[in-house]
């Protein structure tokens, strides 16, 4: 019987021998390798395992009424690997039985939570195939996932390049016109804030575009500064800023941030050996006062306010009012932008 035990344990790593009364006297090296810290040897099959498929069998001669059937089984203990197996008699006939066992579809997780390797299996087993492939599988997935993730950054990098002035690093019109939109249809209260730099002509024409690109940098640092995060920036134009600010706004919290830029637009930049001068003139307009919510309105509006600082000597802000459409500047350059006329 000894010699049945050693080519069993070569051929069926994964056997058990019963004896006629349903205890264990062998154990297959593999399965063994199970339960490393447990002696499975004289203990009772029906205890060491629960049989799932089928539920009827109770003791060794329920059990030998399904010899040569497919059985379902799992151990009583953790961790509680499904197993499968077949039962055929002992050839001493005895009364005893063998069972070979496989993991079936839970070898891979079997040969992770183990640790088994190639060794474990019989050398014919398809098994170590099988886990080739699925490594093999794996990997290939792996590198699907890793090249996605690139194509994915590749999107999203090309994305924030569009939606990004480069100069700067603010959005820019495209972007501001994608925030607002998603703002008016949230339903969000919101200020809007036209802000115009003043002089800045004057220093590119003094000191250089590289002095101006580097005002324009400082800008869009003291902006982003001087608002919070949930707020957004955007660089619309040569010189000309946008700021969105979300959720509730006052107008005394307006006039303290627009007080606050314009203080800090005023200090003089350094660039190199020179000083470059430049102030802000704003219009602001307040979302609570459009019942429709029209955003080209409220930016043709912030525009109007906005040359109404100009005209009121610039480095000052101004909330639009249905009065300034009237005013007599209307339709004439303001100081500062004499390229452009209101429409």
């Amino acid at each position: 019987m000894d010699q049945l035990c050693d080519l069993l344990d070569v051929l069926c790593p994964m056997h058990l021998k019963l004896d006629r009364t349903g205890h264990i006297d062998h154990v297959g090296p593999t399965l063994a390798k199970l339960r490393p810290g447990e002696i499975m040897v004289g203990e009772r099959f029906l205890e060491v395992f629960e049989l799932r498929r089928p539920r009827s069998v109770k003791n060794m001669a329920d059990l030998m009424g399904f010899a040569r059937s497919k059985l379902h089984l799992r151990f009583r203990d953790t961790p509680r690997t499904g197993l499968k197996g077949v039962l055929v008699p002992a050839p001493d006939g005895g009364g005893g039985a063998v069972i070979d066992l496989s993991f079936g579809i839970s070898v891979v997780d079997a040969v992770r939570d183990y640790a088994l390797t190639a060794a474990d299996f019989a050398h014919t087993d398809l098994t170590i195939e099988m886990l080739y492939l699925v490594e093999a599988k794996s990997a290939a997935m792996e590198a699907s996932r890793k090249l996605n993730q690139r194509l994915q950054g590749a999107k999203i990098a090309a994305e924030e390049q569009a939606f990004t002035d480069t100069l700067t690093g603010l959005k820019n019109r495209r972007a501001m016109d994608h925030v607002l939109a998603r703002v008016v249809e949230n339903g969000g209260r919101f200020a809007l804030m036209h802000l115009d730099l003043d002089y800045f002509k004057a220093v590119n024409d003094t000191k250089g575009h590289a002095a101006g690109d580097h005002v324009l940098q400082e800008v869009a640092r003291i902006l982003v500064e001087e608002t919070r995060s949930d707020d957004t920036v955007a660089r619309i134009g040569g010189d000309e800023f946008m700021l969105l600010f979300a959720d509730r706004m006052n107008r005394r919290r307006l006039d303290d941030i627009c007080g606050r830029l314009i203080e800090r637009l005023e200090k003089p930049i350094v660039h190199g050996d020179a000083e470059c001068r430049i102030s802000a003139s704003i219009g602001v307009t307040m979302s609570e006062d459009y019942p429709d919510r029209d955003i080209a309105r409220m930016q043709e509006d912030a525009d109007i306010a906005l040359y109404a600082s100009k005209h009121k000597g610039r480095a000052c802000h101004t909330f639009y009012d249905i009065s300034l459409r009237n005013a007599a500047y209307i339709g004439a350059a303001p100081p500062g932008r004499g390229d452009v006329t209101l429409r």
